[in-house]
């Protein structure tokens, strides 16, 4: 009779046992979105430094979360997937902080800058913990039958966080200024950090736990298509604004959030797709239609045509991670759960580290435009490295 009752809760119990638990990745990602649209205009026309040094700024938190996933995912496996996250919230408090710092200090431009980098940082290895931190615990309170679920409505919860804070801190300085950026991060942080105390958390998985690196080398494969698909949205968030500026149009943050709407409606129309054709197919599929997408950026001569390009850049992106990831995590055992995720997620984080100083160089030799061709060129490249990695599996 128990074993009848489960499939009528597997729809709508696990969802939102699992949206209990990613509602932290959406307060992480709401505080990463806030600043996103308005701190490459910041560090370029108020502190007047380089598209370059713009483009490092943004960049420097996604590289903080890449050196800091093997410190998450060992910290997930070992002292618990709550304790992870309470200490990349206490992280996003101390960021929320630095960068209140740093914009009251606008008159001293190289120290206003080293503090907010500093915060920047801290937010980094945040989001590391709380990335690997929140998947781990929805996969070990929902079984890892529903990764691909779990892995979806986390990324539902931080593109949608990103869809959101990219205008509303658009706003926010707008009508009060840069310093209300950090009294938001910090206040948001906070406010999480009491609402998990009571909450209960999953028991920690025991067994023979792999070294980090046996971990990343099974992934790796898996990891680098990864990376190559999302250096596009790596580009998407950390240029759009100067691309528009370049072009003289208006409203680059609305460019941000139509990437995240259509990223969240592909993963909520889509992912069970992922379990009926597999995660190889359905990550070729979605790589092809997020090239497209970049393409369109490229050549867009209007800034409806960008939009358009956003849309299906997201659109495209929104499966590739769950969908590789489903095979990447076949590769580790339950008790290496955590760093498996973190080994994964590093790939995620490179693209978006490189990204900035990588596109932001190609935009000083070509222009902005042609920082949209380089990324769809590299997701050709992924894709490619996919259709290896699928013949493979099925040899």
């Amino acid at each position: 009779m128990s074993a009848q009752q489960l499939p009528p809760q597997s729809s709508m119990a696990i969802t939102l046992q699992i949206v209990s638990i990613v509602f932290y990745t959406f307060i992480a990602f709401l505080c990463i979105g806030l600043p996103i649209a308005v701190l490459p205009g910041y560090v370029h026309e108020q502190l007047g430094f380089s598209a370059v040094i713009a483009g490092l700024v943004i960049g420097s938190q996604y590289l903080a979360t890449l050196l800091s996933r093997p410190m998450a995912g060992r910290m997930s496996d070992t002292l618990g997937t709550k304790r992870a996250i309470i200490y990349g919230l206490w992280g996003i408090v101390l960021s929320g902080l630095l960068t209140l710092l740093s914009t009251l200090l606008q008159d001293f431009a190289l120290a206003s800058l080293i503090i907010l980098i500093i915060g920047r940082l801290l937010l980094g290895i945040a989001q590391g913990l709380i990335g690997v931190g929140t998947i781990s615990w929805c996969m070990g309170q929902v079984g890892v039958e529903h990764t691909a679920k779990s892995i979806g409505w986390n990324g539902i919860a931080s593109y949608g966080a990103i869809a959101i804070g990219a205008p509303l801190g658009v706003v926010m300085v707008a009508d009060y200024g840069f310093t209300s950026l950090g009294i938001a991060l910090a206040v948001l942080a906070a406010g999480a950090l009491l609402l998990i105390r009571n909450k209960p958390s999953v028991p920690v998985i025991r067994g023979e736990r792999l070294p980090f690196w046996a971990v990343f080398g099974r992934i790796a494969p898996y990891g680098a298509s990864l990376t190559l698909a999302s250096i596009g949205y790596g580009t998407l968030t950390t240029f759009i604004t100067l691309y528009y500026l370049n072009r003289g149009w208006t409203g680059a943050a609305y460019c941000l959030t139509v990437f995240g709407v259509c990223f969240i409606l592909s993963r909520l129309m889509f992912i069970s797709a992922i379990s009926r054709f597999g995660g190889f197919r359905s990550a070729i599929a979605c790589m092809t239609i997020e090239t497209v997408g970049l393409v369109l950026l490229w050549l867009a001569p209007s800034s409806a045509f960008a939009l358009i390009g956003a849309g299906l850049a997201g659109f495209g992106l929104s499966l590739v991670y769950p969908a590789l990831g489903v095979e990447a995590i076949k590769q580790v055992p339950s008790s290496s759960r955590g760093s498996g995720l973190g080994a994964y997620a590093v790939f995620f984080d490179l693209a978006l580290a490189i990204a900035g100083p990588l596109m932001g160089a190609v935009a000083l030799k070509l222009g902005y435009s042609w920082i949209f061709f380089s990324a769809a060129l590299l997701s050709v490249i992924g894709l490619g490295l996919t259709l290896l990695l699928q013949r493979r599996a099925t040899t």
